[in-house]
């Protein structure tokens, strides 16, 4: 396991001597200026690095091109001194020269103050040379950083200064980057600076749009457009309830901002009754960035291993804080059955699972669904994990008449020209997503023959309609009795 990289940790490691270090960073030039600021500022005595690449060497040191010479020319040197290989990592796996004089440079003693320092996107050590090596993680920035960044340059750039006239816009610039590394901030400042009218709204835009593309090229995550309100959830007054009692007690802008930000729920219950949309109201109401984690992705091995995959998802959630980390239909990647099969892997991402869910230090809210929860193991269901388990049941008669209204009035059609109550009556059973199809095949037929959509039209849609209560009738009462004593009703009512 990587230790993250801070100016302390860096600065005591090359006082203590460490002769070998690699550090895993996707910004180069952020992680040598941490290092240049720690050699001449944090470290008595020690003079400014020396990097090394691939095409140029050390450069003003002729004959240091090649690995080989580049490395032994960095030992060769007297006295204290940091040595950086940006691109030693391309060629020393099939070179036992560069290994051993590696290897010869970390078994010798000698005062402390030398250490050659290796970077790359991952630590593709050879596996002769991990024992020699202390692994260090120069994660994406956190929000001191990032704000940092924005006064250093507010100060150079008259634009700058007066995009951030207020700390009203620092504080949704700071949120908008995180996640992300201060080179994707400055290209988003810089679009807004030749854009015509560019302003905040602008910048949290393009920096919205950059997080969308970096997780969907890590395949393993998605951003989730989110608009939904929760105006939009018919019924569910308990989880509505859940949601007002935590904005009194620490408010929508503390919660907005991560402080005191729940730990998360489970959201269990039939399918179409509005589990993922309740995520997304959560997220939306507390202007918390929405991402969806894939479970069968995770277990699909296209992007690692089971465990690697689900450890990059975690620390990629970290770095986006404060957000909505989704885990759609959870028992599909976390199970009994799946932890019985499978064995080892299966074992190991369940055991990362929960250590980090119980160990977290970012404001990360995991919202989970389920339509199975039975087939979750138990230590997943443990006071701790989640703040609640609720269960999303099939709506009562006054929860499915609201939901009518919902559609009939996202669809524009006129209220007062339905019965409500006479449609919510013959839906019985229907769930959520039941009663939106009905009304939008209702539209449909009545669009086709150009006319508008009248009362009767819906009736029609119902009773056409075979719903999943009757069809999964007996799928239903197991997941209900299960239910009943083991979570939260999201609802007040009970099914009529």
């Amino acid at each position: 396991m990587e230790e993250l990289l801070t100016l302390t940790n860096f600065s005591q490691q090359v006082a203590a001597g460490t002769p070998l270090l690699y550090i895993t960073t996707d910004n180069e030039s952020r992680t040598e200026a941490l290092i240049t600021h720690a050699a001449l500022h944090a470290i008595k005595g020690m003079p400014g690095p020396l990097a090394w690449n691939c095409t140029v060497g050390f450069l003003g040191h002729e004959g240091t091109r090649e690995p080989l010479a580049g490395l032994r020319w960095a030992v060769e040197q007297e006295g204290p001194g940091i040595f950086i290989f940006k691109d030693l990592d391309w060629f020393w796996h099939d070179n036992p020269f560069i290994q051993r004089t590696l290897k010869d440079f970390s078994a010798v003693r000698r005062p402390p103050g030398k250490t050659l320092i290796f970077m790359g996107s991952r630590p593709d050590i050879p596996p002769a040379l991990r024992e020699e090596f202390l692994l260090l993680d120069h994660g994406l920035p956190d929000r001191k950083e990032i704000q940092a960044f924005l006064e250093k340059n507010r100060g150079k750039d008259p634009f700058i200064d007066r995009l951030l006239a207020d700390e009203d816009t620092v504080s949704r610039l700071v949120v908008a980057a995180q996640g992300l590394d201060l080179l994707n901030l400055d290209r988003a400042l810089r679009l807004a600076r030749v854009s015509k009218g560019g302003g905040p709204d602008e910048v949290v835009a393009a920096l919205f749009r950059t997080k969308k593309q970096q997780l969907r090229k890590s395949g393993i995550m998605e951003f989730v457009e989110n608009d939904v309100t929760a105006d939009q959830l018919g019924g569910m007054e308990n989880l509505k309830s859940w949601m007002e009692k935590r904005e009194k007690a620490f408010g929508a802008e503390g919660l907005s901002s991560g402080k005191n930000l729940p730990r998360g729920v489970l959201v269990m219950g039939i399918s179409g009754c509005g589990k993922s949309l309740f995520v997304k109201a959560i997220a939306a109401r507390w202007r918390l960035p929405l991402v969806r984690l894939d479970m069968a992705t995770v277990y699909e091995g296209t992007f690692g291993s089971p465990e690697s995959s689900l450890r990059k998802a975690c620390k990629t959630a970290e770095a986006l804080s404060p957000c909505v980390l989704w885990i759609d239909e959870m028992e599909s990647g976390i199970s009994n059955q799946g932890f019985k099969a499978e064995g080892g892997p299966a074992s190991r991402v369940l055991g990362y699972f929960l250590t980090w869910m119980q160990e977290k230090r970012h404001p990360v809210f995991v919202a989970a669904t389920a339509n199975a929860i039975e087939m979750l193991p138990a230590e997943v269901l443990r006071k701790g994990r989640f703040d609640e388990i609720f269960y999303v049941a099939l709506p009562g008669l006054s929860e499915r008449e609201e939901i009518v209204r919902i559609h009939l009035r996202k669809r524009g059609f006129p209220i007062e020209n339905f019965e409500l109550g006479m449609l919510a009556h013959a839906a019985k059973g229907f769930s959520g997503a039941e009663i939106e199809q009905a009304v939008a095949s209702a539209g449909f037929e009545s669009l086709a023959q150009n006319r508008a959509m009248t009362q009767q039209d819906i009736m029609e849609a119902i009773s056409r309609t075979v719903p999943l209560s009757v069809t999964m009738a007996e799928q239903i009462k197991k997941i209900e009795a299960w239910a009943f004593k083991r979570a939260v009703p999201a609802s007040a009512g009970a099914l009529r």
